[in-house]
């Protein structure tokens, strides 16, 4: 056997025992979790009481790995490990031996010593491999924190047949077997081993320490006491949460218990792979978005309401079922797996020759919140009556984790552009021992500038990574436009399953999700250059998960009260802001040659949303497509037969497909360095006369077809009732969608703003027509012909969402010649860019409130007056007015686009600067 296959075939051994002893060490170190459940019984104790009793071996085992990292830095592992469970094994077996509380406190204290052996393992392992390959190797060995899901799963089952003191004698007994078999097999780590070789002594325990100085590996392991220090406490209190929650039996509590603590075990490989490939900080972020998430879900408490309404009190229960729980906290489990592999990622790269007493510090402060959080626990149940307010004070815990890293971050890289961001650390707190051989060991795939203008850049590599963001952007954004219009569907069955809504109300929950999306667009706007495009993506994507949830649950009781439905149509409204923060993100990746067909694109087949909707939800209502996962049908009456309906599927159906977006954005899209901008920096917007002429001309386009989206299938039903006219109501929505991601070139070629004055006439042709028909509407084929005038209508809308926002950044480049004259023109390019993107997203806002207006206006019209005619001639008012506009202050000789449009509506690429 070569040198190398040798090397090898060590460096295999020592990752494979140092996992498989890591796991039994943690099966005792979190044995408690099991048998102290019978010695609380047994003992009489309070919540307080056991919370103590099973934080004090995570205490013990937390504090004394300082102790044996630093050893294993001086001594090796191989010699460290083997003491580690040799005395672990002895300490556990005693226990057998305790009968009294402070007895048990005792033994507990030294069963902790197992526990250290993390940061003895994570120092030996890390020695074996180099940098490249460190993070998937530590991850493999991290995983051995499944130890919990083992004692987890057999605990129980020896422990009802033998009792507690069998458990511990048996796993005493395997951790005595696993020390002898390591020590015969393990190897010296590289390092160890060439120090004895050269006959040197190892570094007095000072100099190990002297690591410890820097702030940053203080600060830096706060975020190891979230992601491993209450997987600890999780892993010890959910058992016996589980029993007084849901009143299951030690078993079964025992294997749900271990849904959390499995993922949140063997994922942890996944994570190292996922922080060598993508980034530490990237993993860190979606560890704790999705905390976030699954704490908040965790931390409500089952709650009776009563609703008091002109009818009488309304009365409804809210509470998390087992089932729910278990996949909630596997999914928590999971991300927690990540987060560590990607905490303990960093310790190698920047400690390389301290691994044991850094590692052994992170380990320790994270092991401290496995002692002080089951104390919390119990104390905040004994408080407060509430089993969630562990959860609650996780939930606390992670907002502030990520508030604090995200500022920081991002502080960190304001004002840095290009080559120096790729130099920054992947977190301000490695910055002040942040060294040339750092430079994007950790960082992943990284975009650290952005020259669309620049042929040969984006000949060679811009556009691939434009449309890879253009292309993962579309999908998230069509599932924006399907959540915003999901209500348009819905409210037409809500009668049929039993809701005595009136047809005001109705309106109401059709409208109210464009008015609460309009004005989430306003601040939606400002927030892809202050977070940046791929988190806030994400993050938005995200969002929709809590009305489609929420719609989901709510429609299978007609009991639920109308206030909680108006709440969830204002929820939708988070699908509705999405479009601004999407359309701005999306604008920076593009040449001005080709932004016009890009946002048309982003935007055209985004708006497909709306029609996707119409045209699914009538299908998944009526069929079981979720299984069990979707509940049990209504029976509605349809002609002269019952059918039944599943009216959940119209929110559950999207979840799915709203996960698998937020996962492709955050590991796909990219951030781009000069876009970022604080809300200051974008707050000259207000200042632009042109962003305000250009709400008004996009309110005319874009609000009219998100108005008519909301409102035509409630109003259609009202004016045809003999008509079923859902079968065929996604079609106008399908028509404007289609026409904007397909006309973009036109006004690229042509001009936005000649484009944007034909469609305004168009338009005004279309609403004439509309009220023609609605007059012989009782005539046959009438409402052909009013069908016949909506899909003019989307068409044109389409045509103009388009060709508008197309005008926006040809505004700008001319009015920076104007307000920024003596600024060179690198300058004048990238401020335009900055506020075309702002201005694009701060109109859509505007347009927005389209989706609530129009059907509002029908709803009011036929209110006061029987009939929509006078809305539909308050619009053609409208209309007029954006004509006006668009030829006086853009189209007209001597006007702003009169030059560009006439000369070519697009400037060629700019060459590369010599």
């Amino acid at each position: 056997m070569g040198e190398a296959d040798q090397g090898n075939a060590a460096r295999g051994r020592a990752l494979w025992l140092s996992t498989i002893s890591f796991t039994i060490c943690f099966a005792v170190w979190t044995i408690f979790s099991i048998i102290g459940i019978s010695i609380k019984q047994k003992l009489g104790l309070n919540e307080t009481e056991f919370g103590l009793l099973v934080g004090t071996p995570i205490l013990s085992g937390s504090l004394i790995r300082l102790v044996l990292g630093v050893w294993t830095d001086q001594y090796g592992g191989r010699r460290v490990y083997t003491v580690v469970m040799l005395a672990g094994a002895a300490a556990t077996y005693a226990l057998t031996w305790a009968h009294t509380y402070p007895q048990f406190l005792v033994a507990a204290l030294f069963v902790g010593i197992a526990g250290g052996s993390f940061a003895v393992g994570v120092a030996y392992v890390s020695r074996f491999y180099p940098a490249g390959k460190q993070g998937t190797a530590l991850g493999i060995f991290g995983a051995g924190n499944v130890g919990s899901a083992v004692t987890k799963f057999l605990a129980p089952f020896v422990m009802v047949a033998f009792g507690w003191e069998v458990v511990a004698q048996v796993w005493a007994a395997a951790l005595a077997v696993m020390a002898v078999i390591f020590w015969i097999f393990s190897d010296e780590d590289p390092v160890v081993k060439a120090r004895r070789e050269r006959g040197e002594k190892p570094k007095s325990a000072w100099l190990e320490l002297a690591p410890l100085k820097n702030i940053q590996v203080w600060r830096f392991s706060l975020y190891y006491f979230f992601v491993f220090g209450a997987f600890v406490a999780l892993a010890l209190w959910l058992p016996q949460y589980l029993i007084n929650v849901y009143g299951v039996d030690l078993k079964a509590a025992g294997m749900i218990a271990a849904m959390f603590s499995l993922p949140a075990s063997v994922f942890r490989a996944y994570g190292g792979h996922l922080s060598d490939r993508y980034g530490a900080r990237r993993v860190m972020y979606w560890t704790f978005l999705v905390g976030v998430a699954c704490t908040f879900i965790l931390s409500y408490p089952p709650t009776d309401y009563v609703v008091r309404t002109v009818t009488g009190s309304v009365s409804f229960h809210l509470e998390m079922g087992v089932v729910p729980f278990t996949v909630t906290v596997f999914v928590l489990g999971f991300f927690m797996a990540l987060g560590k592999a990607a905490v303990f990622r960093h310790i190698p790269v920047y400690y390389p020759n301290h691994v044991g007493a850094v590692g052994g510090l992170v380990g320790m402060i994270g092991g401290l919140g496995g002692f002080v959080l089951p104390i919390a626990f119990g104390a905040l149940n004994d408080l407060t009556g509430l089993w969630t307010s562990c959860f609650m004070l996780l939930f606390l815990i992670v907002v502030v984790s990520l508030l604090w890293m995200h500022l920081t971050v991002r502080q960190m890289e304001r004002g840095v552009v290009g080559e120096e961001l790729r130099k920054l650390p992947q977190f301000p707190e490695l910055e002040t021992i942040h060294k040339p051989e750092h430079i994007g060991a950790l960082a992943g795939v990284v975009l650290t500038e952005w020259q669309p203008e620049n042929r040969e850049f984006w000949e060679k590599t811009g556009r691939a990574i434009a449309r890879r963001n253009l292309w993962i952007s579309i999908p998230a954004l069509l599932l924006s436009f399907a959540i915003w219009q999901v209500w348009s569907v819905v409210v037409a069955k809500l009668p049929s399953v039993g809701f005595n809504f009136t047809t005001s109300q109705l309106f109401w929950l059709a409208a109210l999700p464009g008015i609460s999306g309009a004005v989430l667009r306003v601040f939606y706007s400002f927030m892809v250059p202050i977070f940046g495009g791929r988190l806030w993506t994400t993050l938005a994507t995200w969002s929709l998960m809590i009305p489609a949830v929420g719609i989901g649950y709510a429609v299978q009781t007609p009991s639920t009260p109308y206030v909680v439905f108006l709440a969830l149509a204002l929820l939708c409204g988070f699908g509705g802001g999405n479009f601004a923060s999407s359309m701005a993100n999306i604008s920076f990746f593009f040449p001005r040659s080709e932004k016009g067909n890009a946002l048309a694109l982003n935007a055209g087949l985004g708006n497909l949303g709306v029609s996707v909707v119409q045209f699914v939800v009538p299908l998944v209502i009526t069929a079981g497509v979720l299984g069990w996962f979707g509940g049990d049908p209504v029976m509605v009456t349809e002609g002269t037969r019952q059918v039944p309906l599943w009216l959940q599927n119209a929110g559950f159906v999207w979840v799915p497909f709203i996960a698998a977006s937020a996962f492709a954005a955050w590991f796909g899209m990219n951030d781009i360095a000069s876009a970022k901008a604080s809300f200051a920096d974008q707050a000259v917007i207000f200042q632009r006369k042109h962003n305000w002429v250009m709400c008004w001309l996009y309110t005319g386009t874009f609000g009219s077809f998100i108005g008519y989206s909301a409102g035509f299938p409630l109003l259609a039903k009202i004016l045809f009732p003999d008509v079923n006219v859902l079968p065929f109501v996604f079609l106008g929505p399908l028509v404007g969608a289609l026409s904007r991601s397909a006309t973009g070139w036109v006004a690229d070629k042509w001009g936005g703003g000649r484009v944007t004055l034909w469609v305004f006439v168009l338009m005004m042709l279309g609403v004439l027509g509309i009220l023609y028909f609605t007059g012989i509407r009782e005539q046959p084929g009438a409402f052909w012909g009013f069908f016949a005038m909506f899909l003019l209508l989307f068409f044109a809308t389409g045509v103009g969402n388009a060709s508008t926002f197309q005008m926006i950044p040809n505004i700008m480049r001319k009015e920076m010649d104007r307000l920024m004259p003596d600024a060179d023109p690198a300058a004048r390019v990238r401020q335009a860019e900055k506020e075309s993107a702002a201005i694009t997203g701060f109109t859509s806002a505007i347009a927005a409130f389209g989706a609530f207006f129009i059907p509002k206006s029908f709803g009011t019209s036929i209110d006061l007056t029987g009939g929509i005619e006078g809305a539909l001639w308050g619009f053609f008012i409208f209309y007029v007015t954006c004509v006006v506009i668009t030829w006086a202050v853009y189209v007209r000789k001597g006007g702003l686009l009169h030059d560009i449009e006439r000369q070519g509506a697009t400037a060629p690429l700019a060459q590369p600067a010599q």
